[in-house]
């Protein structure tokens, strides 16, 4: 029997652990996109107790709760963390096979040193050694990201944010770490919303245009992707109910848009119409200052309408939609492709059923613009486990060049989820490893080498274009 999360953890052959243990274990982290706030990190924020650095806003965590019976007063209603962290503990106890569960001891590990198991026995231990530890200004926003070697982040930011904690983070020459703004305009594309008027008036404000037609939402728009340029943004990241491509003319789109301004509803063909344009123009400006542009698919969103209305999107009832959109996806692709308006592309799909679609697709549109110009994202939301990760590897790996694979992200709320890179980069080498021992690649320890590091880090750096140097 295997010792409980080792320093072999994960590794179940020689080779698996000469990879990991001798290259990937070694790498810093490029943490391309997240959901952390970058207020915390210009303030340097320091939490009071491990209730509010791990089940603050983690509705993965929630969602177990909910699983193993815990009332919602002990999830999101105002109750001591202490009592909040008891039934997280007790909950995880029974998560045998599911990522949290490995994710959480190795933050323990890591961070705090501890290398005993959390269940609701340990709970009391562990809340005393964790909030002692988090009292140590070795545990301040700022020293968890240094510990965990990350050297960039990229955070999610609306085209309407002023940014001011990105410039005051840039401006202070204390803190080493660049953070740097990453595009996500999905209220701006929103036309079918309540609020998508009001929403234009703040963007508007923003960018010092009135927003009466497309038109000046396009300019609005521009301004505003030279602002996050300025602050070395490098990528876009879109959440798409549906892949689409619907094209209309420029003057369909026009009253389409007219037609929201002026308080009428559109239909869904019109709604369709107007985000395929929307689309279509913002890939254009990305491909013209080398953003890469990030897709993220496949999830129906806010299914228990009582609890959406109760807390609000982004609390843990969503789940995959089993909507397939590989020709609309490769429409979209082909027509940017037409115009030489087609970006670096990151595609993601919260269904895993979509992977071996994704892998084609990306063949078709591959040239010497970039090194894997077209890419599938790391295993994605429900899917980044042991079994997803496989999966989505050993995809691309069939269908594509897992080498120029750009790797892991966080997409995360939480200082604490860096050593989720840890887990992708053992399951990698195990991946890896297990195919050296069975003969199905030489163990060249080269070409092995520059592998591993590719897809743990310097793929990412060469692919975004970051200011950085490979390692």
């Amino acid at each position: 029997m295997k010792p409980f999360m080792d320093k072999d953890f994960l590794l179940s052959t020689d080779t698996a652990r000469t990879l990991f243990h001798e290259i990937a274990e070694k790498m810093p982290v490029l943490d391309y996109h997240c959901h952390i706030n970058p207020q915390e990190i210009a303030e340097d924020r320091k939490f009071e107790n491990i209730t509010q650095v791990w089940l603050g806003g983690d509705h993965y965590k929630w969602r177990q709760m909910r699983s193993n019976g815990v009332e919602e007063y002990y999830i999101t209603g105002n109750v001591p963390d202490r009592e909040k962290f008891q039934k997280w503990a007790e909950t995880l106890e029974k998560a045998i096979g599911n990522p949290l569960y490995h994710w959480s001891h190795l933050e323990l590990q890591r961070f705090f040193g501890y290398y005993g198991v959390l269940n609701g026995d340990t709970a009391q231990e562990v809340w005393d050694l964790c909030n002692a530890k988090l009292q140590e200004d070795s545990m301040s926003v700022r020293n968890l990201i240094r510990q965990s070697a990350v050297t960039l982040i990229c955070t999610t930011d609306d085209p309407a944010d002023d940014l001011k904690w990105h410039k005051a983070i840039t401006e202070d020459s204390s803190f080493e770490v660049q953070v740097l703004p990453a595009w996500r305009p999905d209220k701006a594309m929103n036309i079918e919303k309540p609020d998508y008027a009001d929403y234009l008036d703040r963007l508007g404000k923003a960018a010092g245009i009135e927003i009466a037609s497309f038109a000046d939402l396009k300019a609005a728009l521009r301004k505003r992707m030279d602002y996050f340029d300025s602050l070395g943004c490098r990528a876009s990241d879109h959440a798409l109910e549906y892949v689409m491509y619907v094209p209309e003319t420029e003057e369909t789109v026009e009253a389409v848009f007219a037609k929201r301004l002026a308080g009428e509803r559109v239909t869904r063909q019109e709604e369709l119409g107007f985000k395929t344009a929307f689309m279509t123009f913002v890939a254009a400006e990305y491909a013209q200052r080398g953003w890469a542009m990030q897709l993220h698919y496949g999830c129906k969103r806010d299914n228990n309408t009582s609890m959406y209305q109760l807390l609000g999107p982004d609390t843990g009832y969503d789940c995959i939609n089993n909507y397939a959109p590989s020709s609309q996806m490769a429409d979209f692709l082909n027509a940017l492709n037409m115009a030489s308006s087609l970006p670096k592309t990151i595609i993601y799909s919260l269904n895993p059923n979509d992977d071996e679609a994704i892998g084609s697709i990306l063949g078709c549109f591959q040239n010497s613009d970039a090194i894997g110009k077209i890419q599938q994202g790391s295993a994605w939301w429900f899917n980044d486990n042991k079994t997803g990760m496989q999966k989505q590897m050993t995809s691309l790996a069939n269908l594509g060049l897992l080498g120029n694979f750009i790797g892991m992200l966080t997409d995360s709320r939480s200082f604490l989820s860096y050593p989720r890179h840890e887990y992708f980069r053992r399951i990698l080498c195990d991946l890896i490893g297990g195919w050296v021992e069975n003969g199905e690649y030489p163990y060249d320890k080269k070409a092995l080498t520059k592998m591993i590091k590719g897809i743990s880090y310097n793929n990412a750096v060469n692919y975004f274009g970051f200011k950085l140097e490979e390692k």
